[in-house]
């Protein structure tokens, strides 16, 4: 199962599910039948590793997201790719316009699995440092079902 979190530019959010998800992931055992990554959208911040007050905020709840490094999404993705998850509609917009007619997978919000339909996860990027702990804190609980939802698809 190969998981792609996405979001604009990639230092941000995106990253920050790489690392909350590979955690969850490492917490029950699971790391290896997962393959888990991050992309953005645009290319402004390809090669660049996640903004500082992500890693901050990231260390805080004891995960290391500081060697990542920013890339943007690629067609060649989605052959890659068994769900490739945007965090708000914008991003779902320009996934959704790459996508091949025939991609078998699953390209959706990450917070359908947090059991918030249609909603989205925040851009803390122009905000203070209490918007990476909501984003951290919307990313965790969807992290746990998104997990719940591929343990019962198997």
């Amino acid at each position: 199962m190969n998981v792609l979190f996405v979001c604009l530019g990639n230092i941000c959010r995106s990253p920050s599910a790489e690392g909350v998800f590979r955690h969850v992931l490492d917490s029950e055992n699971l790391l290896q039948p997962v393959s888990v990554d991050s992309c953005g959208i645009g290319a402004w911040h390809v090669g660049k590793a996640p903004d500082l007050r992500a890693q901050a905020a990231a260390k805080l709840r004891g995960i290391d997201i500081s060697a990542l490094r920013a890339r943007q999404l690629a067609p060649d993705d989605f052959a890659r790719f068994d769900y490739v998850l945007a965090m708000d509609h914008d991003n779902l917009r320009a996934i959704r316009a790459m996508q091949p007619s025939d991609y078998p997978g699953h390209v959706g919000l990450l917070l359908d699995f947090a059991g918030h339909a249609d909603a989205e996860v925040p851009d803390p990027y122009y905000g203070g440092e209490q918007g990476f702990e909501e984003v951290l804190d919307l990313i965790e609980s969807a992290s746990h079902g998104l997990l719940d939802h591929i343990r019962s698809a198997k």
